[in-house]
C-alpha cells in the first residue's frame, strides 16, 4: 500500500509556509510517495514566486514528481487525493486590521484570539465553504486537511454546514510545536510521546506525556520549565514575539500547575497583562511582513534566479510542514499514528456539549480519526471551555443567520472583551473594515 502515489493540491500555495511544506514532502517521499503536486492560489504574483521555486526544488530532489501551479480551481481540484488547505482570506491587509482595530479599542489584537480571531473567522467561513463544495465537485473522494485559521471557528462552521462530511479533518500545528519543545527539554524524541490532550483549538491542555515504557514524563518537563523557563525548540528561527509567547508557559504553569497549557491560553488568562505588552502601531503582522515574509520571498526569488535550491539555508523542514505530510501519510497508508486533531465531541469529553469541536489525541488511519476518550474534566477547565465554545458557536451562528445580535453576543462572551458596550463599538468597527468579506449582519 505504501507504493501508492498521492496527488496533492496545496491551497494557499503562495503562502510563506509553502516552501517548508514542499521541503517536508521531499524528505518524506518514502513515507508518503507522490505523483503530482499542484499549488493553488488566487494571488497570481505570490503564487508564481513560490511555484517556480517548487519546480526547482523538486527537479533537484524528486524529479519524478510532477509540479505545477495555477489560479484556476477546476485545474487545481480535479483528480486529487488530498487537499492541504492554508488559505488566508483578506491577506496581510486584513490581518493588520484584525490586530490593530481591537487595540484601538483597548482590547487584545491577535489574529486567532479575541476580536481579531472573530473577524478572521467570519471571513474564512465563506471561502472554506466554497472550497469544500468545489473540491467535492471535482474530486468527490479527496481528503481535505484543513489548517486554515482560526481553526476552532472554521472547524465548527464546517461541521455545521457539512454535517455528513467525513473526509474533512481540521488540525493545528501548535500541539506538535509544543511536543517538540517539551521533548527538547528532556533530550527526548517527540515522536515517541503518547500525548493525552483536551480542549478546543488554541484552548487546551496536555494532561499526560507518556514515553514508550508507559512512564509519564510530564512531571520532569514541568520541573525543567519552572526552574529554567521555556523556549521553542526552533528558537533561533523565531521572532521575539514568539519567544515571549513561549516564555509565558512558565507563568501559566505557576498559577495553574495541574497541566501543561497551550501557549494561546495566555491571551484568555492574562488579557490585561498581554494588552499592556502590545504596541497598537506595530503588531505581529508588521513583524511577519518585515521578517518571514521578506526573508522567504527574497530567498525563493534568489533560488529561481540561480536555478538551484541546494545552497538555501532558509528553506527547511519545520513542524508545520512535517505534520501536514505525516498526517496525510497516516491516512493514505492506514498507519494509525496518534495526532492531536479536532473532532465533534460526541461524548469524548463527557461533560462538554456534544456539538463542540474538541481538540484531542486520535489515531489516524484510512477511515479518519479515532479519538481517545477523555472523560470528565474539572470545573475550572469545563467552565473556561464552555464559555469559549459558546463564543465560537455564536460566531458561526452569526455568520449562518446573518445576525448582528449573535455577533454582539459572541464578542461579549469572549474573555478578551467581556464588556458589551466595548463589544458593540468593536463590532461596528469590524463590520466597516470587513464590508467586502462578511455577510451583512442584520
Amino acid at each position: 500500500m505504501m507504493n501508492k502515489k498521492s496527488k496533492i493540491v496545496l491551497v494557499g500555495g503562495g503562502s510563506t509556509w509553502t516552501p517548508g511544506i514542499l521541503k517536508a514532502m521531499t524528505t518524506h517521499l518514502k513515507q508518503f510517495p507522490l505523483e503530482k503536486i499542484t499549488l493553488y492560489d488566487i494571488d497570481e504574483e505570490r503564487q508564481k514566486v513560490i511555484g517556480e521555486f517548487a519546480k526547482i526544488l523538486f527537479k533537484e530532489e524528486a524529479p519524478d514528481v510532477k509540479v505545477s501551479y495555477t489560479t484556476d480551481e477546476k485545474e487545481a481540484y480535479t483528480d486529487v487525493d488530498f487537499v492541504f488547505c492554508q488559505m488566508r482570506t483578506g491577506g496581510f491587509e486584513m490581518r493588520d486590521k484584525d490586530e490593530k482595530i481591537p487595540l484601538q479599542h483597548g482590547v487584545i489584537g491577535q489574529e486567532t484570539c479575541g476580536p481579531g480571531g472573530f473577524a478572521y473567522g467570519l471571513r474564512s467561513i465563506r471561502d472554506m465553504e466554497k472550497m469544500v463544495k468545489s473540491v467535492r465537485r471535482f474530486s468527490p473522494d479527496a481528503w481535505i486537511l484543513n489548517y486554515t485559521n482560526p481553526a476552532a471557528i472554521v472547524a465548527l462552521a464546517l461541521d455545521k454546514i457539512f454535517p455528513k462530511e467525513d473526509k474533512v479533518l481540521n488540525i493545528c500545528d501548535q500541539p506538535v510545536n509544543l511536543l517538540r519543545s517539551f521533548a527538547s527539554l528532556i533530550d527526548f524524541d517527540a515522536n515517541d510521546f503518547e500525548p493525552v490532550y483536551f480542549g478546543l483549538n488554541h484552548y487546551g491542555w496536555f494532561t499526560h506525556l507518556y514515553d514508550q515504557t508507559g512512564k509519564d514524563r510530564m512531571p520532569e518537563i514541568k520541573d525543567v520549565i519552572l526552574n529554567g523557563g521555556f523556549r521553542p525548540v526552533d528558537a533561533e528561527q523565531r521572532d521575539q514575539s514568539w519567544l515571549d509567547t513561549y516564555a509565558m508557559v512558565e507563568d501559566m504553569l505557576r498559577d495553574f500547575p495541574e497541566y501543561l497549557p497551550n501557549t494561546y491560553l495566555q491571551y484568555y488568562l492574562y488579557p490585561e497583562y498581554k494588552l499592556s505588552k502590545m504596541d497598537p502601531n506595530r503588531t505581529r503582522t508588521d513583524e511577519v511582513r518585515e521578517g518571514r515574509e521578506t526573508k522567504v520571498f527574497n530567498e525563493c526569488r534568489r533560488i529561481v534566479e540561480n536555478g538551484t535550491a541546494k545552497d538555501s539555508s532558509v528553506v527547511h523542514n519545520d513542524a508545520h510542514g512535517d505534520m501536514m505530510v505525516e498526517v496525510a501519510a497516516s491516512i493514505a497508508h492506514n498507519l494509525r499514528k496518534t495526532y492531536v486533531v479536532m473532532v465533534r465531541n460526541n461524548g469524548i469529553v463527557s461533560n462538554l456539549p456534544d456539538d463542540s469541536m474538541v481538540e484531542v489525541a486520535a489515531s489516524l488511519g484510512a477511515n479518519g480519526p479515532h479519538p481517545y476518550a477523555v472523560g470528565k474534566i474539572d470545573t475550572f477547565y469545563k467552565g473556561l471551555i464552555e464559555s469559549q465554545h459558546a463564543y465560537e458557536k455564536l460566531t458561526v451562528e452569526a455568520y449562518m443567520e446573518e445576525s448582528y445580535t449573535k455577533a454582539l453576543q459572541a464578542l461579549t462572551m469572549n474573555r478578551t472583551v467581556v464588556d458589551a458596550k466595548k463589544a458593540r463599538k468593536l463590532l461596528d468597527a469590524l463590520i466597516e473594515a470587513n464590508k467586502e468579506y462578511w455577510p451583512e449582519l442584520k
